[in-house]
């Protein structure tokens, strides 16, 4: 009865779907997810699998190997991942963090049977008290639903408030960060394997500094799941 009252639409493009919270097939197939050939540690998709260094690993990660373990994304950051990810993040789409967590699941399988509890990467107060609502939490409540994983929503807090990262290269970026987080009394990470979520990596320079904090703390280890990664941040400048 409701969906006769209120038939299902694409969750993009607002076109007749079957079922609730699904996408149509145009805006489906104009989604790029990740798959292999990428980075083995930090997830980075490649062109193609010669570009591999050793190890599988891609340059950056064998010129500065990150503390975190292993970093997995389910979407290339492109205009069919920003569709999804822009009206979350700005527009309070909420009800888009439900379908984008179900994929990062499905990207990050791996990291999560091996996980203790799962940490969202966290907005600054002020940040967050003008968007209401924290999209990298909504999307970690989901994956520990999906998951049967705990989860910390203030396992980590921001103490510092940090400009827009978007047009800055991945030096200014690990500059701007340092320091930027810190453990809250609850985080209780000691001895535990942490995922930590977060909506879109870039240089990886905010999963880099979140890590270090968890590591500090006592995590075992820190590996990164993300809705969305930048294909390829040397080529980007990020």
């Amino acid at each position: 009865m409701l969906d006769a009252l209120l038939p299902p639409r694409c969750l993009t493009c607002e076109a007749p779907v079957t079922a609730q919270g699904t996408f149509c097939a145009t805006c489906f197939g104009g989604l790029s997810f990740i798959t292999a050939p990428l980075c083995r540690r930090c997830g980075v998709p490649f062109a193609q699998a010669t570009e591999a260094g050793a190890g599988g690993l891609c340059p950056r990660c064998v010129a500065s190997p990150p503390v975190f373990a292993v970093a997995r994304a389910a979407l290339r950051y492109d205009e069919g991942a920003k569709r999804l990810i822009l009206p979350l993040k700005h527009g309070g789409r909420v009800e888009l963090a439900l379908p984008l967590a179900r994929q990062m699941a499905r990207a990050g399988a791996a990291l999560l049977a091996q996980a203790d509890v799962l940490v969202p990467v966290p907005p600054h107060r002020l940040r967050l008290l003008a968007r209401r609502y924290d999209q990298a939490a909504l999307l970690a409540r989901h994956l520990a639903r999906l998951s049967g994983l705990p989860w910390l929503p203030r396992g980590l807090r921001r103490v510092r408030r940090t400009m827009a990262l978007a047009d800055l290269g991945a030096a200014a970026r690990a500059r701007l960060v340092e320091g930027a987080f810190a453990l809250t009394r609850g985080g209780a990470v000691a001895g535990r394997h942490v995922v930590l979520v977060d909506d879109v990596v870039t240089s990886g320079a905010t999963a880099e500094a979140c890590a270090r904090v968890l590591l500090a703390g006592g995590a075992a280890s820190v590996a990164v799941l993300a809705a969305a990664r930048v294909p390829d941040p040397r080529g980007a400048g990020t």
